[in-house]
């Protein structure tokens, strides 16, 4: 069973609001084993609306709809589907009775005007919304189902829950559809591919391979679909087992729960180590990911941003000599800036970054997009050099993330190494 999601409103389409309710409703229909075959945006434009709805007709046998449901005159999908399916609008008493049930509870007085939201196509089935005022439509044609909920975001998930995820599961029979994410850093998107060629060339046909690249890291999502869950989880066991043995050394973790801030989570959390940060032209970026996971408290004692070659040497401690014959951007600077937040934090790790983020090249000479990144430990440290280009944004994205990768290879690395002392 295909599906199609559209919706509707200007707002989206000028950028001023992010479409949050097309991806809830795609990881529901994926749940229960629907395919969105599309996701269309679509003016608050009848025209546009009408052909948004032939066209998803063409290829979908479910239809969803959000938006355009309110009490002000740009709201006209209800006038719109009315058009669509040679209907007309009616007062539905009952709805009427809700909406001022829900007036009471917010001591909101009812006037006639509200009445045009208990206005509803005589064709379709009300789904009353327990969670504001415009109630959800269900239309049926041919085979075809076509469900339109409002915008606003918790209101068309309780529609979802409540009618439309229940009864497609129990009126279909649907296959599963099962996911495996594989978390990689360290290897571009390309790289990966070359290591992975045979291995996905004899995949088994009910399972698909998508990679995922963003800066710094590649997901490589296992799909897995059919009508036997039990063949399909062993199925994705097995090949991700084979997966492992090829990339041991840039694997990092599993789905969601297992990012890389949540591997280094566990891993200085269990081992009770410490861990600080100087953070240069990352600005924070680095303890701002490690902190947004729970229990962070536990191992980061802190961090300092010494953006300023002041603060580097006043504040970090970083030495006169190494700025004046290396420029703030050098791998000695990066070197002395983790050593220095080690001792001052006084923590079994810290991380160090400096670089160029642009857009220019402030006082040293190091091109734009070059990042100095240390890493400090009780077995040593060491500093690379990398050169993550432009934009800016770019730069401190990257950096972050191979910062993080790096104080995680340097902690299994002193970890080994501990086993045989």
């Amino acid at each position: 069973m295909k599906a199609e999601i559209i919706t509707i409103g200007d707002e989206i389409l000028i950028g001023q609001i992010t479409d949050t309710n097309s991806k809830w409703m795609a990881e529901r229909l994926n749940e229960i084993g629907i395919e969105v075959h599309q996701i269309t945006s679509v003016h608050d434009d009848k025209v546009h609306i009408l052909n948004a709805l032939r066209e998803a007709e063409k290829e979908s046998s479910l239809i969803l709809i959000t938006g355009g449901l309110g009490p002000t005159k740009d709201d006209i999908t209800k006038n719109t589907l009315c058009e669509y399916f040679d209907d007309e609008l009616i007062v539905h008493p009952e709805i009427v009775e809700h909406i001022k049930e829900l007036f009471a509870k917010i001591k909101y007085k009812f006037t006639d005007k509200d009445i045009d939201q208990a206005m509803l196509p005589s064709k379709s089935r009300v789904l009353k919304n327990f969670y504001g005022t415009a109630s959800g439509m269900w239309f049926e044609k041919g085979d075809k189902i076509i469900v339109s909920m409002p915008g606003v975001p918790n209101e068309m998930k309780g529609l979802m829950s409540d009618y439309v995820i229940p009864e497609v599961r129990d009126r279909f029979h649907l296959p599963f559809i099962i996911h495996r994410t594989v978390h990689t850093y360290g290897l571009g998107e390309s790289r990966v591919a070359q290591r992975l060629e045979s291995w996905e060339d004899n995949l088994p046909p009910f399972i698909k391979l998508a990679y995922l690249p963003s800066y710094g890291k590649v997901r490589l999502r296992l799909s897995a679909r059919g009508d036997d869950r039990e063949a399909l989880e062993h199925g994705l066991a097995v090949e991700t087992a084979k997966l492992k043995e090829l990339i041991p050394d840039i694997l990092v973790g599993f789905d969601n729960e297992e990012i890389l801030e949540v591997v280094l989570n566990k891993l200085f959390t269990e081992s009770k180590s410490t861990l600080s940060m100087a953070e240069s032209c990352t600005g924070g970026s680095i303890a701002s990911r490690i902190t947004a996971i729970p229990g962070a408290s536990v191992f980061l004692k802190g961090g300092l941003v010494a953006y300023s070659e002041e603060v580097k040497k006043n504040v970090l401690g970083v030495s006169e000599k190494a700025i004046r014959e290396h420029t703030v951007v050098s791998k000695e600077v990066a070197l002395e800036m983790a050593l220095k937040c080690r001792e001052k934090f006084k923590t079994d790790y810290a991380i160090a970054t400096t670089g160029n983020a642009g857009p220019g090249k402030d006082k040293t000479d190091k091109s734009v997009g070059v990042v100095f990144i240390a890493v400090a430990g009780p077995g040593g440290q060491t500093v690379e050099e990398f050169y993550f280009g432009k934009p800016r944004g770019k730069v401190i994205e990257r950096a972050s993330v191979k910062a993080l990768e790096m104080v995680r290879r340097e902690f299994l690395k002193n970890q080994e190494n501990s086993l045989f002392d």
